[in-house]
């Protein structure tokens, strides 16, 4: 990696593949490589320039694979590495770059350095792997701290060793079968090196780095008692109103350690030995802006989501902020700005932006959730919102299927729900099932074109069929057509390398500036605005005249 400033990933439209909820190939309701593959050339047509896939790896699947039991090898639910191979080979030939998930602070239980650490004794060099600990009280029955779950309920097991008695306790957290791995020990270090560098040789372009923010704990695993405002425990913002300037929390001691950067550096030298500007990308759910640039300093990572940018309300004072903030704390450090309306484990911003009621990061949203969206309100201000965002400085990434105007599916029967949030709650959250089900892709099709057979592992709804990908293709005015036209012209206008010169004289319901020839206008409130003179390159609405509607955006040629 040269460091020129010229890389691709610095503008890159990076789409995520859930590959569970993309294309199946074989009809038995999964998403798997090979349906990825088949679907590719609708990608290359869309406009992207990168492929991001969730995992797919051998899992046991408690978590949709973010469990992981093998780090080298392909899920038989997905297909085989031989798969893999073909599907990135075709995605390279279609110029499209394949970037794939990484999964460090945890593994499955399943997964043999897990099951070693069970089968020795305390103190063991296999145990010395996880954060396993003595649990306090008289007789060790208390766990080591009071640390929760991010899926809810404590973030501690205690095992039974060989011999039938009560043991140690080991950390996790998120689910109990997916234990923390111990950073602090070289051998851990060694192994992900080794993992990074087999995907490397097969040709992968990159890696986003799951909870990236995590892996080091604070010395002595003190007590953590989150503040009364109801701050996340996943390091996300408790709401949807970040303070995205504000000076940083105090810092949990299971996120942000400083020790974490030390390890991206040495990822750095380790992409850097391959050819081609590599990509590291974190998911890193930290406060506020100038505190995420840290992952993305010189000899770090290259890119960080953006996520107070997603969690920034339908508001044009606070989105006029945080695009400002994003860029400063970005290029302060000579990063791109990344920008993100919805991905796997967030309501999709089809639904969000139109939600009546507070709905903190994670818990999704159900038949019984306050404030449940206004299905054509919340379609008319993610267009607006997707408009806007594409338009903006840096590399943008999309979540499969919001190029469908995909909203939430809030009925999903109980009965079908998957996401461990749902089960360690007892069903006080949601969680993320809502945002993952499967796309549709030809209304006339079984399981809308998913697939070959009606199977789906989580039930389309009816209302998929009027969605599917061939009810929009060519139809003026489709959201399909809305992003198809956006992406080209984004590419046309170089906007990823632009500017953002803010333009005076609107209402503060308004955002508007300029990118080079580009004039980009995103009304927020309800009354109609006057447009500048210039010729209408794109609309998230029709326009009558020479007025904006509300929750629209347009895109200018002065």
């Amino acid at each position: 990696m040269t460091g020129t400033g010229t890389e691709w990933w610095r503008t890159a439209v990076i789409y995520q593949i859930y590959p569970r909820s993309f294309a199946d190939a074989n009809g038995d309701g999964m998403g798997d490589l090979a349906g990825i593959q088949s679907r590719l050339p609708q990608l290359r047509d869309l406009g992207v320039d990168a492929v991001w896939l969730s995992p797919f790896y051998t899992s046991p699947q408690r978590d949709a694979g973010y469990d992981v039991a093998d780090y080298c090898d392909v899920d038989p639910l997905f297909g085989t590495l031989e798969d893999f191979d073909a599907m990135q080979t075709a995605a390279h030939d279609l110029g499209i770059r394949v970037i794939i998930d990484i999964v460090p602070n945890h593994s499955s239980s399943d997964h043999a350095w897990f099951q070693e650490a069970l089968q020795t004794a305390p103190g063991s060099v296999e145990r010395a792997r996880y954060m396993f600990r003595d649990g306090k009280g008289a007789t060790g029955e208390l766990p080591p701290n009071n640390w929760n779950s991010v899926f809810g309920g404590r973030a501690w097991t205690r095992v039974t060793e060989a011999d039938g008695t009560p043991g140690q306790w080991y950390l996790h957290l998120f689910d109990s079968t997916q234990p923390d791995l111990d950073w602090e020990n070289p051998w851990v270090r060694d192994q992900f090196r080794s993992v990074l560098r087999f995907w490397l040789d097969r040709g992968v372009d990159g890696f986003r780095v799951d909870v990236a923010h995590g892996m080091i704990k604070a010395a002595g695993l003190p007590d953590y008692t989150p503040p009364a405002d109801g701050g996340s425990m996943g390091g996300g913002s408790a709401t949807l109103e970040p303070d995205i300037s504000a000076e940083p929390a105090a810092t949990p001691p299971f996120w942000a350690q400083d020790g974490v950067h030390e390890i991206y550096r040495d990822w750095h030298a380790v992409l850097a030995e391959y050819p081609g500007d590599r990509v590291l990308a974190a998911e890193a759910w930290v406060d506020p802006l100038t505190e995420v640039a840290k992952w993305v300093r010189p000899d770090e990572m290259h890119q960080a989501f953006n996520f107070a940018y997603l969690e920034t309300p339908w508001n044009a004072p606070k989105l006029r902020r945080v695009i400002d903030d994003s860029l400063a704390a970005f290029s302060g450090v000579g990063a791109p700005s990344t920008w993100v309306l919805s991905n796997h484990d967030v309501v999709r911003h089809a639904s969000r932006l139109a939600l009546g009621a507070e709905n903190l990061q994670g818990h999704g949203i159900g038949p019984k959730t306050e404030g449940l969206p206004d299905t054509v309100v919340g379609l008319r201000r993610a267009r607006a919102a997707s408009s806007l965002m594409l338009a903006l400085p840096g590399s943008s990434y999309l979540y499969q299927g919001e190029e469908l105007g995909l909203p939430e599916v809030i009925d999903l029967p109980d009965s079908a729900r998957e996401d461990p949030t749902w089960f360690r709650t007892k069903g006080e959250r949601y969680g993320r099932d809502g945002c993952r089900v499967p796309l549709p892709w030809e209304a006339a099709a079984p399981s809308y074109g998913f697939g070959p057979s009606a199977s789906s592992w989580l039930p389309q709804p009816i209302e998929w069929a009027g969605l599917a990908r061939d009810q929009q293709m060519g139809v003026a005015g489709s959201t399909l057509e809305l992003y198809t036209l956006a992406l080209g012209l984004r590419r046309q206008f170089a906007l990823g390398l632009g500017t953002v010169d803010w333009l005076p004289g609107f209402p503060p319901e308004v955002v508007a500036f300029r990118s080079g020839d580009v004039t980009v206008i995103a009304n927020t409130g309800e009354t109609s605005v006057a447009l500048p003179v210039g010729d209408v390159l794109l609309a998230s609405e029709p326009l009558t005249g020479r007025t904006l509607p509300g929750d629209t955006t347009v895109w200018l040629r002065a």
